[in-house]
């Protein structure tokens, strides 16, 4: 019985000490919680898309709470509302973030772009441009497998006649699309204000980009000759256009022959189609 005892003894004050050292060890090597950043980490979105400039949503909530950022704006997925918050945790003041919105610089559908051969591989972008390009004459288009509309979480993007549309409605900016389309079609464009923009990224002389693409841009500088104020540049025979520049004034739509420029305003959906109004 005494030996019973004396176990039960043995083991019941090892388990003190085990506990108590355990206890020791956990006040010693405890991590201090930045309640702070945790704060804000639970009103980001968590997209960890990289567009605030920091690697993911924990990065950036711990930057703004050491004082390495004062930038409350830098999260375009959670738009001025995730902004006004951050500052209230921070008690700043909030700055407002410019809308924008993921578009597709193509408009090479099934009547529009030649296509060289039938796909019947994995569908993917990613994989079918590594044969050939993809299927298309044009090696710069949309292929419309959907790798961007996989990358976004926001059902944002569909593929309509062969190439993908974006609607600004859902579109969140988190950059996720942009990654994932291996012709780098996609960029993000502002909201708000009428805007200029270029569906095309075929930089082939403009007679063989019009082979391969009906509406595609030919390089014929008219853009660029009637923009008044420089927001239109024509190199490697392609337009681009400079937002930041533009004004809106659509003079560049009215004299490209090629109909590859769209001035893009607040209640255009999708290309070629006012199917919702975009809140400002």
């Amino acid at each position: 019985m005494n030996e019973i005892l004396i176990a039960a003894g043995t083991v019941s004050g090892l388990g003190l000490l085990l506990g108590l050292g355990l206890s020791i060890a956990a006040k010693i090597f405890a991590v201090p919680v930045d309640e702070t950043a945790e704060s804000i980490i639970d009103i980001l979105p968590g997209a960890n898309c990289g567009f605030c400039g920091y690697s993911g949503c924990s990065d950036y909530a711990y930057a703004l709470s050491s004082g390495s950022t004062d930038k409350t704006n830098l999260c375009n997925p959670g738009g001025n509302e995730t902004a006004n918050k951050i500052a209230d945790i921070l008690g700043v003041g909030a700055e407002k973030i410019i809308p924008t919105t993921a578009f597709v610089h193509c408009n090479g559908n099934r009547t529009n772009a030649k296509t060289k051969m039938l796909y019947n591989g994995v569908r993917s972008c990613q994989m079918a441009s590594q044969l050939f390009g993809g299927n298309k004459e044009c090696e710069y288009g949309c292929l419309g497998l959907g790798d961007c509309v996989a990358a976004c979480e926001y059902e944002a993007i569909n593929i309509v006649d062969g190439i993908a549309q974006i609607s600004p409605l859902h579109c969140r900016s988190c950059k996720a699309c942009i990654t994932a389309c291996p012709k780098n079609l996609i960029s993000l464009i502002p909201l708000g204000v009428n805007k200029a923009a270029v569906l095309c990224m075929n930089h082939e002389k403009g007679g063989l980009a019009k082979k391969q693409c009906a509406v595609a841009c030919i390089g014929c500088k008219r853009c660029e000759k009637v923009c008044e104020t420089g927001a239109i540049k024509v190199t490697d025979f392609l337009a681009r256009v400079d937002t930041d520049l533009c004004n809106g004034c659509g003079e560049c739509a009215n004299v490209c022959p090629a109909s590859c420029i769209e001035m893009l305003t607040p209640g255009i959906d999708s290309i070629g189609k006012k199917a919702a109004v975009v809140n400002s």
